[in-house]
Formats: C-alpha cells, structure tokens, sequence
C-alpha cells in the first residue's frame, strides 16, 4: 500500500464533534469519516508540484502559501486524529489543519499561480521534464506534465469550494 497525501475539507462543527466523540469513547475513537465527495486524494503529487513551482520561479508569495496548501498547520490541535488505534496519518507525520480563514486566504493566492505557465519552463522533451523534476517523476506513467497538472487543478479547485463553504481543511498522509 502506497502512502499518500489525503485532503479533507469539514466544517468547524464536524472537527468539534470528532474531537468530542474521542473525548467521550472509551477507545478514543473519533468516528472520523469525512464524506468521499470531500476528500482529496493527492497522491504523491506535493513533491511534484512544488518542485515544478521551484524550477519555473515561482515567488515567495505564491510559494508559501502553496506550501501552507499542502503542509497544512499545527494551529489546530489534532492529536485526537493520531491516536493509535484510531491514527488517521498512521504512516506519516501527524496531521495539520488550516483553519476557515486559512483556507481562504490559501485559496486566493493559489487561484493566482499560473500553472501552464510553470510547466512551460521545462524542457519539452517528458524525459527530460521528468528526470529534473526528479522525486520518482520518471516513473509516472501517461507524462509528468498530465500529472502534475491534473493534480495541481484538482488542489486548487478542492481549496477554492473550501473556501466558498468556508471550511477547514485537514491534510495527513496515509
């Protein structure tokens, strides 16, 4: 089984409850079960994506807040999700939030990065693309580009209804 990073975006209410069910369960368990349709699967993509961002110039500003997009924050306190036998990131690092406001503030900035644009700094030949990206890139099947791309949309559109629902965002890895 492959670990990779997971997005899920809730509202403040859902994350109180599941703080609270681990509070009261004698298993500390959080009943952590956020709907399918507000996950996001982003694969091994984060390594890829900000590496793409590195080698195109990307700003401080757009880089940041990228990275808070995808790193997330220890603001929140999360150790009620990485409690063993109940640990949502059980391969990973312990899980990060970004709260409501984080969330919208990530989203307008990542709104603004011009992917196509980042993409068409590497050279045009996929190997090539893939073998300076580096991170395992080579090995993508259907070219790096597709990937990163399709990735990179699928983050930004996940922060953008975030943002409209004015939701927090988790993120573990898994």
């Amino acid at each position: 089984m492959a670990v990779t990073q997971q997005l899920a975006r809730i509202p403040a209410e859902y994350l109180a409850s599941c703080r609270q069910a681990a509070g009261t369960s004698p298993v500390g368990d959080p009943r952590w079960d956020p709907p399918a349709a507000d996950v996001l699967d982003l694969d091994w993509a984060p390594f890829l994506i900000e590496r793409v961002c590195e080698l195109g110039g990307l700003d401080d500003v757009h880089r940041n807040a990228l990275r808070l997009a995808l790193e997330g924050d220890t603001a929140i306190d999360l150790a009620f999700l990485h409690t063993h036998p109940h640990d949502i990131a059980p391969f990973g690092p312990k899980p990060t939030a970004l709260s409501a406001a984080q969330v919208a503030q990530v989203a307008e900035v990542v709104e603004r990065i011009d992917f196509p644009a980042l993409l068409a700094t590497l050279p045009e030949d996929e190997s090539e693309a893939a073998s300076l990206i580096g991170e395992g890139a080579e090995g993508i099947v259907g070219g790096v580009r597709r990937y990163v791309r399709e990735h990179f949309d699928a983050l930004r559109a996940f922060y953008r209804a975030a943002s409209q629902r004015q939701f927090l965002v988790v993120l573990w890895w898994d």
